[in-house]
């Protein structure tokens, strides 16, 4: 039995903290009547952007930092599972590559 169609795309939006979260939320004309969910890293902007937001919390540093992109990647697992985003959208940065 296939699941119920939703009435608005999910969406998962992807991005390091600071300026490409900056970036994402300059988009909230277009995702903010979506259901959504953040990747983003815990930083005093992050935590004043994303307030009452489903957020999942990345590992950093992201830059040759091999544990924490290991960390990352079960992190994009669980989140893929769990939220089962239909689209991701990211503006970039070290965080997002294991959520594509």
């Amino acid at each position: 039995m296939s699941p119920l169609p939703r009435s608005a795309p999910r969406v998962l939006l992807v991005g390091s903290s600071g300026g490409h979260l900056a970036q994402l939320m300059g988009l909230r004309t277009w995702w903010q009547d979506l259901e959504r969910a953040w990747v983003t890293f815990r930083t005093e902007d992050a935590l004043g952007h994303l307030a009452g937001e489903q957020v999942a919390w990345a590992y950093m540093p992201t830059t040759r930092n091999l544990v924490n992109l290991v960390r990352n990647t079960g992190l994009a697992i669980k989140t893929m599972r769990s939220f089962r985003p239909d689209v991701v959208v990211s503006s970039g940065a070290g965080v997002a590559l294991p959520f594509f």
